[in-house]
């Protein structure tokens, strides 16, 4: 089969290429350079959707940037909705203008959607409504994937929600690696904030599942997976686990208010703040996880 990757060179993108393709399948990805294996999103727009059984999209600018930490304003936030939507209403056009559309689509999105709370549970069936500035982004940025109702009878609609990546080579682990090798590691606020977290190698596995095994049922509504690990963690456990497996301390804890100052009070909320998320329609769609819990999936990324 032939797969479509808008976003295919990022972090996540990698990791899915190289999983579809270890799998027999050939993999397009959409890029604003042109090169082998890619298309432009220029070339897109003009001659339409290339012959494909699944398009996925990852495109986006980087929420934690590292260069844009202390650029957290109105150009930024811009990006941050634009690099989405636009990317999204794109591919949506293409399927919805194909002679021969794809089995399925899938939107890779964030779990930013759910109210951070010490307390409630979320699971795909949860009801939501956007309350800042992430989960309206949210809202618009699914919205913009949304196909019509004649369309959904051929491609079937996914939404995959990840929470925190965690992984080798980019993600949140790429930031937090130096501190921690150099003993500063340490909670984030009070640490008793809930981290929804997957390993990356589980996030492509879902989306290559969904790829793979769309099931037969038509409808108008994606389906939505949670894209996280089948535990619940808090910021606190994450980081003990981390300091025990690098066996370095983790004495430090960063004050909420340094993180706000450092990365905008709205930025700073996915790190000092969190939700419960329950992949409960990702497990009942039989997908197997690889890294169930915390341990397994820090010693493949950190340990000896």
């Amino acid at each position: 089969m032939r797969f479509l990757i808008g976003g295919g060179s990022g972090f996540v993108g990698r990791e899915l290429m190289c999983l579809l393709k270890n799998k027999g399948h050939e993999v397009t990805v959409i890029s604003r350079q042109p090169g082998p294996g890619k298309i432009t999103w220029d070339e897109l727009e003009l001659n339409g959707l290339p012959h494909c059984e699944g398009v996925i999209n990852l495109a986006g600018e980087n929420l934690m940037n590292p260069l844009r930490w202390q650029v957290w304003n109105e150009g930024y936030k811009k990006d941050l909705f634009s690099s989405r939507i636009n990317t999204t209403k794109s591919l949506a056009q293409a399927i919805a203008g194909s002679p021969s559309p794809p089995c399925s689509w899938v939107l890779v999105t964030g779990v930013a959607c759910y109210k951070p709370s010490l307390t409630a549970e979320y699971s795909e069936d949860s009801k939501w409504t956007p309350f800042d500035l992430l989960s309206k982004l949210v809202k618009e940025w699914e919205a913009s994937a949304l196909l019509q109702e004649n369309m959904a009878k051929t491609t079937r609609q996914f939404i995959i929600r990840p929470g925190v990546v965690l992984g080798r080579d980019g993600g949140a682990m790429k930031q937090m690696l130096l501190p921690f090798w150099l003993g500063l590691g340490g909670t984030l606020g009070s640490g008793r904030q809930p981290f929804p977290w997957i390993h990356i190698s589980d996030l492509a596995g879902i989306i290559a599942h969904a790829l793979e095994h769309p099931g037969d049922v038509a409808s108008s509504s994606p389906q939505v997976f949670n894209g996280v690990a089948p535990v619940l963690n808090t910021n606190y456990e994450f980081t003990k686990e981390l300091g025990r497996i690098m066996r370095r301390p983790t004495i430090l804890p960063v004050p909420g208010f340094f993180v706000k100052a450092l990365m905008g009070s709205e930025r700073a909320m996915v790190l000092t703040q969190g939700q419960k998320v329950i992949p409960k329609r990702t497990q009942e769609s039989g997908y197997h996880y690889k890294y169930p819990d915390l341990t397994s999936a820090l010693i493949e990324i950190v340990g000896d």
